[in-house]
């Protein structure tokens, strides 16, 4: 509260120091938690730990963040996720769609885009590339792997598979539903403050204390990231006890209705992700046709990537204020 810090890029807080700070709250706005986590967020500076501008300098409702995920190679779970939110996971690299607002110059290599459409005969945008990493991107040991093809139809099926899944992790237009049947409810009133959370298999019920969710299929029981079911951890990140003295502990007295509407928008949205696992793996599984490898990359220019394309980019078209109301340098 004593030290000064520059404006949060974006942000609303000031610059002076916490301590004898007036005026009003800069107003909350939604960040990436945890996988599949959305929560409220004050964005001024001086209430972060270790904020990141570079992020929040690009966050803009054209914005989407890819966050790589400790996903084991040949285990389960999805090795990149794709939020609008500025993402607040550790660890895991981050990496924003466009270097810079309003959707401009895509975090790609440069010529990338028009080497593949020139390959494959048709029009391919930033949009198309990302939908294509997050349907065919492995685990491997440096990274995520994603490989190449100049297979038109191969594309096209990749690109539609990780368009799908771009709308369910990005979750900003209309809410996806699953058929009625299939659709969860609370069968049981949930208590004001559940304590367990536990799955019937044969059932298909979530169980929270003596609450019961129904149907909820294995498969998004079963959903992981980093080896830790979603779920589960969902329901800890709420009901855990945070250390006293700290913010982590102020909860609200009840469960809120709006919990309720988030757990069943999530088991929803983890069924429908599930439910494109065959895809991706017959795309991840076998060779690619038509591959498009290293050697080809560097023959169209494409490869090496120049290291200025590596680092964030500079943007001077607005004015940041530093500490105390200083000129902010970028």
């Amino acid at each position: 509260p004593h030290t000064p810090v520059a404006r949060l890029p974006g942000g609303g807080g000031g610059t002076e120091r916490l301590a004898r700070a007036s005026g009003q709250c800069p107003e909350p706005v939604r960040v990436l938690r945890a996988p599949f986590d959305e929560q409220w967020l004050i964005p001024d500076h001086r209430l972060i730990d270790a904020a990141r501008p570079e992020l929040w300098r690009v966050a803009d409702a054209r914005q989407t963040f890819v966050v790589e995920t400790p996903a084991p190679a040949g285990g389960p779970g999805l090795p990149l996720l794709a939020t609008p939110h500025v993402p607040l996971l550790r660890p895991g690299r981050i990496r924003p769609l466009y270097r810079r607002p309003r959707g401009a110059e895509p975090n790609l290599a440069p010529g990338l885009t028009a080497h593949l459409a020139a390959r494959l005969g048709g029009a391919v945008d930033a949009a198309d590339v990302l939908a294509w990493i997050l349907a065919v991107a492995r685990p491997g040991p440096d990274g995520p792997v994603v490989p190449l093809t100049a297979d038109a139809d191969a594309w096209a099926t990749g690109v539609g598979t990780g368009r799908r899944m771009l709308w369910l992790m990005r979750r900003d237009g209309e809410r996806p539903k699953l058929p009625g049947g299939r659709r969860p409810y609370v069968r049981a009133p949930l208590p004001a403050r559940p304590v367990t959370l536990d799955y019937d298999r044969d059932e298909e019920a979530l169980l929270l204390d003596e609450g019961r969710i129904a149907p909820v299929p294995p498969e998004a029981w079963d959903f992981e990231t980093g080896g830790i079911r979603v779920l589960e951890q969902w329901f800890a990140v709420r009901t855990d006890a945070g250390e006293p003295g700290t913010l982590e502990a102020v909860r609200p007295a009840a469960w809120p209705q709006s919990w309720t509407s988030q757990l069943l928008e999530l088991i929803t949205v983890l069924t429908l992700l599930a439910e494109l696992d065959p895809a991706r793996a017959a795309l991840t599984d076998a060779p690619l046709p038509a591959p498009v490898g290293r050697s080809a990359l560097r023959a169209a220019g494409v490869l090496p990537v120049p290291s200025a394309a590596r680092r964030p980019a500079s943007v001077l078209d607005t004015q940041e204020e530093g500490p105390e109301g200083q000129l902010a340098l970028l």
